[in-house]
C-alpha cells in the first residue's frame, strides 16, 4: 500500500482554476479539428453555418425551435418538454449567435466541462495533478469524444458529467459531514434525471454502493445515512423542481438543527425518507430491474411476445450488440495497452482510496459495453483516465525517489504531462481521423426546405426512420417513424410502403397515416393493430392481400402524404425490406429478396466483379452468385441529361431471368435486384421515376432526393 503513493499537493485556487481552464481549452481545441476539416465547404452548410452531424440532434432542435416560435401542433411529437430543448431555447434567446451556431457548438462547450468534476475528484483524492492529467485524457477519450464532438448535438454531453458530480458530492459529504454539503449530490441527481430519465439507474447504483461503503467502512457515521436519505429524494420520480424544493427545505433543517436531533429522531427521518423513496419511484425501479426492464431491451429478439410478430429494430442497431474487445478497449482509453494500464491504475486507486468504490457502478456499466453495446463505454472513460493518471504520477514519484537530489517541482509536473502525452496521442489521432459528415448535405436540405413550403404542418412525410428527425426539423411536418419511434410494429407499414409495388404502397400509406391519427384519439394500439380490429380481420396476411387492389375501401383522406426518397436509402434498402418481409403470424421471413447496391466494383473486359462472390459475366448476361449462375432478366441504364432530366433505357434479355441489373450511370453505381425488389416503390419512383400517375404526383426531383405527393 505504502509503495503506491503519489505526491499529494493542492495548488492555489488560482492555479487550480487555471489548470481547469487549460484542460477545458485542450478538449475544445481537439474538437475544433472537425471545424477545420469542413469549414467553408458549402455542401455541409445551411444558413451560413455548418450543420450538425447526428440525426437525434434534430429531435431536440425541433423542440427548441417550437418553444421559441410558440407553435406546435397536437401529436407532432415535438420534444418541447425535454431539458435539452428547453435549455437550447433559453440560450438561443439570450446569446447573440444564430440557432445553427448554438446547436453546433453546444456539445463541445458543455462536453468539455467534464474537466470540472474530474479535477474536483482529483483534489478530493489529494492531488490536483491527478485530476488535471485525468481531465486531459477523459475529455478526448475516443468514446467520450465521439459523443461530444462539435455537431453531436444530443443529451450525451452531460451524461457522464452529472454522475461524476454526484460521485464527488457524495464522497465530499462523507468526508466533511457538513449538512449544507449534503444537498449538492441530490440536487445534481434531480437535474440529471430530468436531463435523461435513464440516469436514474446509474445514480441509484452509485447511491446503493455508497450505502454499502458506509455499512462496511463507516457504519457508525449516522451523518452518512442522513446524506443518503436526502439523496434518495433526488432519485424519486417526482418533478425535478419539487424534488429540489424538498431537498433544500429538508437539507436546511438538517443544517440548522441536525446536531440537536437525537438518534431516535434521526432514525425516524431516515426511515421516512426510505418509505418516501419506495412510494415515489423505488418500487417501480426495483420491479423494472427484476423484470429486466432496463437490460432486457438488449436481448436478441424479433419482438416481444405479442399476437403479431414484428421484426425488432434492435436487431439492426450496432450500438446494442456485443463488440470486439479491441474496439471496446480503444473506445474507453484510445489504445488496448492504455486500457490495461488504466484498469491496473484504477484497481490500485481503489485499493488506496476505498471511497472510490462509489464509482464502481460507472465502471461496471462501462465494462458492460463488451456485451451491451458501444454506447456504454462512455461511462468507464473518466475512471479509466484516473487510473492512467495515477500510474503516471506513481512512475514519476518512483523516479523521484531514486534520484540523488530532489527533482524541481516544475520538472516533476512537466515530466508527468510529457508521459501523459503518450496515451493522449492515439486519442488525438482518432479525433483527427474521425471526420463524421453532416447528417444531410445542403442539396438535400434544400429539398426539405422546399417541401416545407409546399406541405401543411399537419401533413405527413413517409420515409425511413433514419431521416425522420431531420425531415420534421427542416420541413416542419409530421412523420410516421423517427429515431425514437421505430419499433417493429411502427416500422412495418412504412417498410411495406417502400418495398411493395405502388398500388399496395399507396393504400398502406393512406391507412397508416389515418390510423396513426386515429390511434391518438382511440388508443387502440399500433396503427396496424387498429386496422385489423377496425376491418375485422384475424389473419394479418389475408388483410395485407387486400392492399393489392386500387379500389380498396380506404379511410377518408384528412391530410396529404408525401414520399421522401433519398439516394442514401440505396445503401440500407435491404434492411428496410426486412421489416415487412415477414409473416406476421410467425415472425418468419416470407421470402429471401435479392438486393445488392455495391459502392465499388471491378470492371474487366469480360466481367464486372461486385465482390462477395457476385460477378456479372458480360458474354451471355449471366450473373454468378457464389457457385450459382442465373440469367439476367433485364439491363436498365439511367442517366441525367444536360437539362437535369432522367433518361431511362431498358434492354430486355430473358423474361424468365430472376435478376435485373440497373446501372445508374450518373452515380457510377450498379443495383442488382430480383423482380420483387425491382417492382418496389422505392426503386420505381427514385431510381426509374416510373410513376403511376393515378397514385403519385412528382413534386421535387433531384439526383440526391425525390419527393412525390400521394393523390389518394
Amino acid at each position: 500500500m505504502q509503495s503506491f503513493k503519489i505526491r499529494g499537493e493542492h495548488f492555489s485556487m488560482g492555479t487550480f482554476l487555471l489548470l481547469m481552464l487549460v484542460a477545458f481549452a485542450f478538449g475544445v481545441a481537439v474538437r475544433y479539428m472537425w471545424i477545420l476539416a469542413f469549414a467553408g465547404n458549402e455542401a455541409f452548410m445551411w444558413n451560413n453555418e455548418l450543420m450538425i452531424n447526428t440525426n437525434d440532434g434534430y429531435y431536440f432542435a425541433e423542440g427548441a425551435r417550437d418553444i421559441i416560435s410558440g407553435v406546435s401542433q397536437p401529436n407532432d411529437l415535438s420534444p418541447t418538454h425535454t431539458a435539452l430543448s428547453r435549455m437550447t431555447a433559453i440560450l438561443a434567446m439570450i446569446l447573440p449567435i444564430s440557432f445553427e451556431t448554438l446547436i453546433l457548438w453546444m456539445p463541445a462547450v458543455f462536453g468539455g466541462l467534464i474537466v470540472v468534476p474530474m479535477m474536483l475528484i482529483g483534489r478530493f483524492l489529494g492531488s490536483d495533478m491527478l485530476g488535471f492529467l485525468a481531465a486531459l485524457l477523459s475529455s478526448i477519450a475516443v468514446s467520450y469524444y465521439n459523443r461530444t464532438m462539435i455537431g453531436y448535438y444530443d443529451t450525451d454531453f452531460f451524461m457522464v458529467s452529472f454522475p461524476l458530480l454526484v460521485l464527488w458530492g457524495l464522497m465530499y459529504s462523507f468526508k466533511h459531514q457538513n449538512p449544507w454539503i449534503y444537498m449538492f449530490a441530490p440536487i445534481i441527481a434531480s437535474f440529471a434525471i430530468f436531463w435523461h430519465s435513464g440516469q436514474v439507474h446509474l445514480l441509484t447504483g452509485i447511491t446503493a454502493v455508497a450505502l454499502l461503503y458506509t455499512l462496511i467502512f463507516a457504519r457508525k457515521e449516522i451523518e452518512n445515512y442522513q446524506a443518503l436519505a436526502l439523496m434518495a429524494i433526488g432519485l424519486t420520480n417526482l418533478p425535478w423542481f419539487l424534488k429540489i424544493a424538498l431537498i433544500i427545505v429538508i437539507g436546511s433543517i438538517l443544517a440548522r438543527y441536525g446536531h440537536k436531533l437525537n438518534t431516535k429522531t434521526r432514525i425516524i427521518y431516515i426511515g421516512s425518507t426510505i418509505v418516501f423513496y419506495l412510494i415515489f419511484g423505488g418500487i417501480g425501479w426495483i420491479g423494472s430491474i427484476l423484470g429486466s426492464g432496463y437490460f432486457g431491451r438488449f436481448r436478441d429478439i424479433k419482438e416481444l411476445e405479442e399476437d403479431l410478430k414484428f421484426f425488432h429494430v434492435l436487431n439492426t442497431v450496432r450500438e446494442t450488440g456485443a463488440i470486439p474487445f479491441e474496439t471496446f478497449a480503444v473506445r474507453i482509453s484510445g489504445h488496448v495497452y492504455t486500457f490495461w494500464v488504466s484498469m491496473a491504475g484504477f484497481l490500485l486507486l481503489l485499493w488506496r482510496y476505498k471511497i472510490l468504490m462509489l464509482g464502481l457502478p460507472m465502471m461496471v456499466l462501462g465494462l458492460f459495453a463488451l456485451q451491451g453495446g458501444l454506447r456504454f463505454t462512455i461511462f468507464a472513460v473518466p475512471l479509466a483516465a484516473l487510473g492512467v493518471a495515477f500510474l503516471i504520477l506513481w512512475l514519476v514519484e518512483f523516479i523521484q525517489k531514486n534520484l540523488k537530489k530532489p527533482m524541481p517541482q516544475l520538472l516533476y509536473y512537466s515530466i508527468s504531462v510529457a508521459i501523459m502525452a503518450i496515451p493522449l496521442y492515439p486519442n488525438i489521432m482518432h479525433a483527427k481521423a474521425y471526420m463524421v459528415p453532416t447528417v444531410f448535405n445542403k442539396s438535400e436540405v434544400q429539398i426539405l426546405d422546399k417541401l416545407g413550403e409546399m406541405a401543411d404542418r399537419e401533413d405527413y412525410v413517409l420515409s425511413w426512420w433514419d431521416y425522420g428527425y431531420p425531415i420534421r426539423y427542416y420541413s416542419d411536418v409530421k412523420t410516421l417513424i423517427d429515431g425514437g419511434k421505430h419499433s417493429g410494429g411502427t416500422n412495418f407499414p412504412v417498410s411495406f410502403s417502400l418495398v411493395r409495388p405502388q398500388i399496395p404502397s399507396a393504400n398502406m400509406a393512406r391507412f397508416d397515416v389515418e390510423y396513426t391519427e386515429r390511434s391518438f384519439r382511440q388508443r387502440c394500439g399500433l396503427s396496424f393493430e387498429c386496422m385489423l380490429k377496425d376491418r375485422d380481420f384475424n389473419d394479418p396476411m389475408s388483410f395485407l392481400k387486400t392492399f393489392d387492389g386500387i379500389m380498396i375501401d380506404r379511410p377518408e383522406k384528412t391530410r396529404d402524404i408525401y414520399y421522401y426518397l433519398p439516394l442514401r436509402m440505396l445503401d440500407i434498402f435491404s434492411t428496410v425490406a426486412v421489416f415487412s418481409n415477414i409473416d406476421l403470424r410467425t415472425g418468419e421471413q416470407v421470402f429471401k429478396p435479392f438486393y445488392l447496391a455495391p459502392r465499388s466494383y471491378q470492371n474487366d473486359p469480360e466481367s464486372i466483379n461486385f465482390g462477395s462472390g457476385v460477378v456479372l459475366h458480360k458474354q451471355g448476361a449471366m450473373l454468378q452468385v457464389g457457385e450459382q449462375n442465373v440469367q439476367v432478366r433485364r439491363f436498365v441504364t439511367t442517366e441525367y441529361n444536360n437539362e437535369g432530366k432522367l433518361q431511362v433505357s431498358t434492354q430486355e434479355i430473358n423474361s424468365n431471368g430472376p435478376v435485373s441489373v440497373i446501372y445508374m450511370k450518373s452515380y457510377n453505381r450498379f443495383v442488382l435486384v430480383d423482380e420483387a425488389m425491382f417492382n418496389s416503390t422505392y426503386i420505381q419512383l427514385f431510381i426509374l421515376e416510373n410513376v403511376d400517375d393515378r397514385l403519385f404526383e412528382p413534386l421535387l426531383l433531384s439526383p440526391l432526393a425525390k419527393v412525390f405527393k400521394l393523390k389518394i
